[in-house]
């Protein structure tokens, strides 16, 4: 349960390169840098709700671990895939509908700090949230 609660970007770790291998425009990369992101997390077993609100949008969550789902990025891109635990990370395995190309995630508790982190075509980058 240690997701649980409201967590505010802080820094982005080469979030604009991963935006662009992603294929986001340059407009929409460097708004998405400074998007002001905000998750909230509740965890009850193996059930999450996640609310996402940033400049852009306000979206809610829900995902079971183990069971896919179908989820579209702030951008448009749409994914289907599923987030399990691994230890004490969870780690999301999504493929783009649109190329059939993996992206896969995972976010953990680093000290006082949810860090997530995206590996897409070999490019990795972090968002780091405080509580």
């Amino acid at each position: 349960m240690a997701f649980n609660g409201t967590w505010k970007i802080d820094r982005n770790e080469n979030y604009e390169k991963f935006m662009e291998v992603m294929g986001v425009n340059v407009m929409k990369r460097k708004l998405g840098a400074h998007d002001n992101l905000k998750i909230t997390i509740q965890q009850d077993g193996n059930k999450f709700t996640v609310k996402e609100s940033s400049n852009f949008r306000t979206i809610d969550i829900e995902f079971t671990l183990g069971v896919n789902f179908e989820y579209s990025l702030a951008d448009g891109t749409e994914l289907t895939g599923s987030w399990n635990m691994e230890g004490n990370k969870l780690v999301g395995t999504f493929t783009r509908k649109d190329n059939g190309k993996p992206l896969k995630a995972h976010r953990e508790i680093i000290g006082d700090e949810l860090v997530q982190t995206y590996v897409y075509e070999g490019v990795e980058a972090k968002r780091v949230f405080k509580r």
